[in-house]
């Protein structure tokens, strides 16, 4: 039996990998992708970080680029199999676990190819678990191309003609830019009086201003962290009132509808779609946790990633305790929380 089965080998389970071999305990790294750093590399081809070098650090072991560079998703899953084999963590990898329960004082963790008893489990599956796309979706047409950002890889998968990338998050930016860049008529479905951040201002990375005035570390219990996390989260990095300005791009307010070959959106009807980029977002699933208790949004209840069960934790949420809890860097801080609460 293992003291702790960690499920999930990204970011969040190496940091608490790290902290977990440093106390001395027995345990297993489960994941269900192939390789280490999966999560990035099952992304688009030219995903680079928000985040500069030096605030992507993980507990041990710098990230290995120069300062004020903004990694690549290659060299994030570079990154963390190098940070795999330096501490020599315990992986078993194409492992998919189907359920988790608890029975008195042991857990009972199900995958696909056996039943695995530990005494804790840390959840470190992230965010990013079913895709959402409205459902309207599937009214079209099938000769229309229609991908998630999720499975968006580059425009290549597109077929000739006009795209509609629907989506203002930093994905739906990022993306409807990729894709205007090539000169085709481009609709954009979203808000557009989005707030931009620059990633660098005064000589300084914007994450090095967040830092100093302790935008990352407020609690998402203070007011100010409440503040933080109901508003709309910015754009960083990507100049949206440039790539809005583009002769071959048209914003068209918020889809609607969708009919065979017609998308109905604020502004008007469209029927010259060829392709659709869906960037809306992810909805959460832990229904594979028996007996958990959620929030009205499907993500676990807890406090600082420590759960209502005994024994059950969870890592690498957003807003598991601050603003820094999404962010490469910020993920050692919970980590270091966690093992700190085991210990004591």
């Amino acid at each position: 039996m293992f003291d702790f089965i960690i499920i999930g080998a990204a970011q969040a389970g190496l940091a608490m990998g790290y902290y977990l071999k440093k106390a001395g305990y027995n345990f297993l790294i489960l994941d269900k992708e192939e390789e280490i750093g999966s999560s990035w590399l099952n992304r688009w081809d030219s995903l680079k970080l928000f985040t500069p070098t030096e605030f992507n650090h993980l507990p041990g072991m710098d990230f290995p680029a120069k300062k004020g560079h903004y990694p690549s998703k290659t060299e994030v899953a570079n990154y963390f199999k190098i940070y795999a084999e330096k501490f020599e963590f315990p992986l078993r990898l194409n492992t998919l676990v189907t359920s988790v329960k608890k029975d008195k004082s042991i857990f009972f963790i199900e995958t696909e190819q056996q039943q695995i008893q530990a005494k804790n489990v840390i959840i470190a599956t992230g965010p990013f678990h079913i895709p959402y796309t409205p459902p309207f979706y599937k009214k079209l047409s099938p000769t229309i191309v229609q991908i998630h950002s999720n499975y968006y890889k580059n425009p290549e998968q597109l077929q000739k003609g006009n795209t509609l990338v629907v989506g203002a998050g930093d994905s739906g930016f990022q993306i409807l830019d990729e894709i205007s860049a090539l000169g085709q008529q481009t609709y954009f479905s979203g808000a557009t009086n989005v707030k931009v951040l620059p990633q660098e201002f005064l000589g300084k990375t914007l994450w090095w201003w967040f830092s100093k005035t302790g935008f990352l570390n407020f609690s998402k219990d203070s007011w100010i962290g409440k503040k933080i996390n109901k508003s709309r989260q910015p754009i960083i990095g990507t100049d949206v009132k440039e790539i809005l300005s583009r002769r071959n791009v048209e914003a068209v307010g918020k889809t609607i509808d969708a009919e065979e070959q017609i998308i109905y959106t604020e502004k008007k009807e469209l029927t010259d779609i060829s392709n659709i980029i869906w960037a809306t977002g992810y909805r959460p699933n832990f229904s594979w946790i028996e007996g958990l208790e959620l929030t009205k949004e499907g993500y676990p209840k807890h406090k600082r990633g420590i759960s209502n069960t005994k024994g059950l934790y969870f890592i690498g949420l957003p807003w598991l305790h601050t603003r820094g809890s999404a962010t490469l860097g910020g993920i050692k801080n919970d980590a270091k929380y966690l093992i700190d609460f085991i210990e004591n």
